[in-house]
Formats: C-alpha cells, structure tokens, sequence
C-alpha cells in the first residue's frame, strides 16, 4: 500500500457492528465498525493465514474462526496463542462519509 488514503466505502456500507472486507493492492483489508469508530486490519491469521474477518468480535478483539488465536484490530496485536505474530493494522479515517484506508500502524 501506498502513503496516501484510499477510499474503500462510505459509513453507510458498514453499520454499527458490522465489518466489510476489500482488495487493496493485492491485500484483503477487513474494516470493522466497532461503536462508530472504524478499524482496519490485514484479514489475514498470522498464524495460517485464515480469514480474520469472519470470526467472531468482541469489543475490538477478533477471534480467528479457524484455532481461535485473538487480535486487537486497534493496533493489529497479537493477544493468544496459537498465532504469535500481531497482524498489519492500518490507520483509517472519515472524510465526509467516505471511510479512508492509510498506511500501516507502527
């Protein structure tokens, strides 16, 4: 991914609770909208790479639907095993109702 931001949906394609999951370069990014604030990760398990966006969340932890491995999609941190790598969070934004991918979290 590029420096610049992308825009991937407008807010009214992701309700409250919900997530979507786009192409972006040749990553699959899921967007989460957790309590009207959005996050952005790689949906991609550090551990077998299975697809993250398809488990289950709870607050901003994602579990991975496959061995159950947990991630903070905030910051993309690894929070149980079986994965022990953090995932690629990135930095996301509103403009206008335009929901805006940027670049990857330190």
């Amino acid at each position: 991914m590029t420096s610049e931001f992308i825009t991937v949906a407008t807010t009214s394609e992701i309700p409250l609770g919900e997530r979507i999951v786009v192409e972006i370069g040749r990553r699959w990014i899921a967007i989460f909208n957790v309590d009207g604030q959005y996050y952005a990760i790689e949906d991609r398990c550090t551990h077998d790479d299975g697809p993250l966006a398809e488990g289950e969340l709870h607050d901003c932890i994602i579990e991975c639907p496959r061995h159950g491995a947990t991630f903070d999609i905030r910051t993309g941190k690894v929070l149980s095993a079986p994965a022990l790598v953090d995932v690629p969070a990135f930095t996301v934004r509103v403009n206008n109702d335009e929901i805006q991918i940027g670049p990857r979290k330190s």
